[in-house]
């Protein structure tokens, strides 16, 4: 599943490509063809994300929002737009380009009620300037429950996924399963800095670069990494591989029916 530097990444595109002018919304698929009526032609005011949430706001009561689950994915390119090819749920065609949404887990027309109702179940988002850590770090000192599930709760930290999960924790040496209650609150505000720079540098470089520039395969002779995922990574998807800082074989087990990836010594229980 896309985690949220994705979406903020869209939601900046989709501004400076479609916001301030009117706005062609098809559902050439045809499952959408309801909402897209009631937006097509209107100017979008702005695009912007949260947390694994993409909104297109035509208006207070007009609200296009997507979540691409794990399937959904957004293209496009300068007009003419081509004819739609697969099932394309939204198709968005403004003055100099066109974008796809095929796949989503959720595309709708919210009220602006209805999207702050949505926002208020969420944590904050490490990439929004509005984000509170303290809202986070109380649902975190509150619970028993291992840090590492705890990362994973929307409602807690919005947009984290497995990657950006695995690799904090890696980066501040906490073992997965400690407690969230057993946090330092200077080594959380330490974590939370360190996962507004990743992200951020997320939406830059548009993949998950998370090592250290003296750990970087330039820097240590090792080859680089070939995943389908991309970037620069210290134990995400590198179980039974040894750690890039101290060799040990990297660990691997489900947790809360997700992928959980550690280093046994440079994350001690």
């Amino acid at each position: 599943m896309p985690e949220g530097h994705t979406l903020h990444r869209l939601a900046r595109t989709h501004q400076k490509q479609f916001a301030g002018a009117p706005v062609e919304v098809s559902s050439p698929q045809g499952r959408f063809a309801a909402g897209a009526s009631l937006v097509d032609g209107h100017v979008l005011v702005r695009a912007e994300a949260h947390g694994k949430h993409l909104f297109h706001v035509f208006g207070p009561e007009t609200i296009v929002h997507v979540h691409l689950g794990l399937y959904g994915t957004f293209d496009g390119a300068v007009i003419p737009a081509p004819p739609p090819v697969g099932q394309v749920r939204l198709r968005l065609v403004g003055n100099t380009h066109w974008a796809d949404l095929r796949g989503p887990n959720t595309c709708e027309i919210l009220t602006r009620a209805e999207v702050k109702a949505l926002r208020d179940r969420l944590g904050p988002d490490p990439l929004r300037r509005d984000a509170d850590p303290d809202k986070a770090w109380d649902r975190i000192f509150r619970s028993r429950t291992p840090i590492a599930v705890a990362l994973m709760d929307q409602s807690v930290i919005a947009g984290i996924g497995n990657v950006y999960r695995a690799e904090l924790l890696f980066r501040h040496g906490l073992h997965p399963m400690v407690p969230g209650r057993s946090l330092d609150r200077a080594l959380w505000t330490d974590m939370w800095s360190d996962l507004v720079t990743l992200m951020r540098q997320g939406v830059r470089r548009n993949r998950i670069d998370t090592v250290r520039d003296e750990d970087l395969p330039k820097a240590t002779g090792r080859a680089p990494r070939k995943d389908r995922h991309g970037g620069e990574v210290y134990v995400y998807r590198r179980a039974g591989q040894p750690c890039l800082v101290c060799g040990t074989e990297v660990a691997g087990k489900v947790l809360a029916a997700r992928n959980l990836f550690w280093c046994p010594t440079c994350q001690p229980t």
